[in-house]
């Protein structure tokens, strides 16, 4: 577990081509977590921006030493960014949110206030999104779908405003386009308390969208990636040993229903395609119980790692006992689960 820190919470903020919108953006999450008596850090991670970004950065160093930044030597992705500043942050909570200015800051003491009711992580969810039907309508279906799949009830997974306990991000690897699927990969790693607040949206301000409809693209295939590997990374042959068993099954039983046919009923089966798929499938069969075996043998020292275990709380034993328990009053039905001096 995390010891206690210093600082209240840490802010995360990838940037791209942001120089006119962080001295705004500064201001405000200066306005708003000093009214909530929040200490705070903020960490701007500049991701390969070709503008004054890293300018307007060091220029928010300078009027406040609780704005920090990172600068990336090129443009390595949101999900990298967050993990720079996962890396950094030492807060009790950790609160992303995106530099374009479309999230207010003045959300963060809400957010904070839904983690201490008990949840380790909080999604925000623009209800009232100020964006195009371009973008709204395949965000939706988006949503949907990742919905159905992953079975985590939030409405909005791209939105960029989310809050964490300390330990959830540290526990969490970001790669490639991950950053859209942090809840699963909380959820993954046993962080099951997630819900979803209705936060405020604004148009963009300055500049233009850093992002097409082929992120919904990535955004599926990474769904599928994620999907796969939170259910069955530690156990591939569940996934392709089921496959590999339904196909050589499958293969057997049309190649045993066609050698009938030859045995018995003097069928010609040397030009039916019948005889290509039972064969082919036995092969693919084969092939693919194969592919689980090897991946099993491969996981199988990783998975006897014990730092791969997320350990949640610990009772120690002691050397010696300071009193005598009373086990003669759980005798009489009045338990006492204290030790009596």
């Amino acid at each position: 577990m995390p010891e206690t820190t210093a600082v209240d919470v840490t802010i995360v903020i990838p940037v791209l081509d942001e120089e006119q919108s962080i001295p705004e953006l500064v201001d405000r999450i200066r306005e708003a977590c000093d009214r909530a008596e929040l200490r705070f850090n903020a960490w701007f991670i500049d991701d390969g921006s070709s503008d004054q970004s890293w300018a307007a950065i060091e220029a928010a160093h300078t009027l406040d030493a609780r704005f920090a930044g990172v600068k990336l030597r090129r443009n390595y992705g949101k999900s990298a960014a967050l993990a720079i500043g996962f890396d950094r942050a030492d807060g009790k909570y950790v609160v992303t949110m995106d530099s374009d200015l479309q999230d207010d800051p003045a959300e963060i003491p809400e957010l904070i206030s839904v983690l201490d009711s008990g949840f380790d992580l909080v999604s925000g969810w623009k209800q009232d999104r100020k964006d195009p039907a371009s973008k709204r309508v395949p965000s939706r279906f988006f949503n949907f779908v990742t919905r159905r799949i992953t079975g985590i009830p939030l409405h909005d997974f791209n939105c960029g405003l989310k809050a964490y306990r300390l330990e959830v991000v540290k526990s969490v690897r970001l790669h490639g386009e991950l950053h859209r699927y942090i809840p699963l990969l909380a959820a993954w790693q046993g962080y099951t308390r997630i819900t979803e607040k209705a936060v405020k949206h604004y148009p963009r301000k300055y500049g233009s969208t850093k992002f097409g409809l082929e992120r919904f693209l990535k955004g599926f295939l990474d769904l599928l990636t994620v999907t796969f590997m939170t259910r069955y990374a530690s156990r591939p042959m569940y996934f392709f040993g089921s496959l590999g068993t339904l196909a050589f099954f499958g293969g057997f039983i049309i190649s045993t229903w066609i050698s009938i046919e030859k045995i018995f009923y003097h069928q010609p089966i040397g030009d039916r395609p019948l005889l290509l798929l039972g064969v082919m499938l036995i092969l693919v069969g084969v092939q693919m119980f194969s592919v689980g075996l090897i991946g099993q043998m491969i996981i199988i020292p990783r998975m006897e790692r014990l730092d791969t275990i997320q350990i949640a709380g610990e009772v120690s034993p002691s050397a010696r006992m300071t009193g005598q328990p009373n086990f003669g009053q759980l005798v009489t039905g009045q338990p006492n689960f204290g030790i009596t001096r």
